[in-house]
């Protein structure tokens, strides 16, 4: 089938929920990504910040081709070998005490608000508490993520969600004292928003909202699902502030492709108890093994250390743009979780395309900004090619 034909038959049985770019991708190798007439594109989405260490990775894969031929899922009434491990493993390496596998990360932050929620129960038996998420974040689209996502433009069609969410200002530790009463919970935040515009927080507003949840018995959530998993070039972003959740969410990274997520606690928030919350799917055998090989790579690979070297050399060619051309505005971010603004007058739409078609795969984040959010593998290299490309893409505006 040619690609227009294997489009048009998308068409008919898929739901229309995503604008998709017009190409079909048939396989990736390292990082680059293959479509059905073998045109070739260097990735810096990596599925949208999932593919940590590439496509075809022999290691990864053969993990899982193994745990495929000895046992795929027996659901949560048992215990399972690689659960048991890939928990000792996310729990050692993120400083939390207890873990809940998931299937996404939407559905890990669902675990997130039911934790915060039972942690309030608990104390008073009321069930009128609140949470406070910020603006311009994406948590996620099912009912309960959508509502702490705040962004009226996503939830606007599917009110009303679940009640006692309240918005405060990103980076504004004075809007979030404002929202804070005896009914309040917990508070819900990234440390790098990413959907919402590449925002790394400041180190007072997160030390500054830790505060307030210890002086007020409050849990502080981390969703870590985009920014964590060595995406900053530390495990996880919250390093970077010298400040601790009471739960974190993760996902993306954490399964490398294998769609896998996870909330994990200290023992303070560790409230839920058999009939609180489940799975069938969660935690089985082959997701599992995904995110115990996964843990096994960062620390075996050095990760960590190729995103620190070469997101500062990134840093350095993404300046030369800005002082190169007007439309590139400023860059921020932290490691390999990167975004370009772009002057209004040029939509980050086109640029995205114009790539494409030179063989570049980017994506976009609010306020007209090129995300770039590829495998944490990559290159010094693959960043020259990369710049090239953005080069001669801003060129032509």
């Amino acid at each position: 089938m040619t690609t227009q034909e294997y489009i048009e038959e998308a068409e008919k049985s898929l739901l229309h929920t995503y604008n998709r770019y017009q190409i079909v991708l048939d396989k990736g190798d390292g990082v680059y990504l293959y479509d059905t007439d073998g045109k070739k594109y260097l990735d810096f989405a990596s599925g949208i910040a999932v593919f940590a260490f590439g496509y075809n990775n022999e290691e990864y894969n053969g993990a899982l081709k193994e745990q495929i031929d000895k046992l795929i899922h027996t659901s949560n009434l048992y215990y399972n070998v690689p659960a048991i491990e890939a928990a000792a493993k996310l729990t050692k390496i993120s400083g939390m005490d207890r873990v809940f596998f998931t299937n996404s990360g939407t559905e890990a932050i669902e675990g997130a608000i039911k934790t915060v929620r039972k942690y309030a129960y608990n104390k008073d038996g009321k069930t009128d508490h609140e949470i406070i998420a910020m603006k311009h974040s994406f948590h996620g689209r099912s009912m309960g993520s959508l509502s702490v996502t705040g962004n009226t433009h996503y939830q606007d069609p599917f009110k009303p969600l679940i009640g006692g969410v309240k918005f405060a200002e990103y980076n504004n530790l004075e809007s979030v004292k404002e929202l804070i009463t005896d009914k309040t919970c917990g508070i819900i935040l990234e440390p790098v928003q990413g959907e919402g515009g590449v925002y790394p927080a400041t180190e007072e507003f997160l030390q500054g909202i830790r505060k307030l949840c210890d002086e007020n018995d409050i849990l502080l959530v981390f969703d870590e699902i985009q920014c964590g998993m060595g995406r900053t070039g530390k495990m996880f972003a919250h390093e970077y502030y010298g400040v601790k959740p009471d739960v974190m969410t993760v996902a993306k990274a954490l399964g490398c492709g294998f769609p896998v997520g996870a909330f994990l606690t200290n023992e303070k928030a560790a409230v839920l108890v058999p009939g609180d919350h489940g799975t069938t799917y969660g935690g089985n055998p082959l997701a599992c093994k995904a995110v115990s090989k996964v843990l096994d790579m960062f620390a075996d690979n050095n990760i960590l250390e190729n995103v620190n070297e070469v997101s500062a050399y990134l840093d350095t060619k993404l300046q030369e743009l800005c002082d190169k051309y007007e439309i590139a505005k400023e860059f921020r971010g932290k490691g390999l979780l990167k975004g370009l603004v772009i002057d209004e007058k040029v939509p980050v739409n086109q640029i995205i395309l114009k790539a494409m078609d030179l063989g570049l795969i980017v994506i976009s984040a609010s306020g007209n900004v090129l995300r770039m959010v590829p495998p944490l593998v990559i290159t010094k290299e693959n960043v020259d090619e990369m710049i090239a490309i953005v080069d001669q893409v801003l060129a032509t505006f």
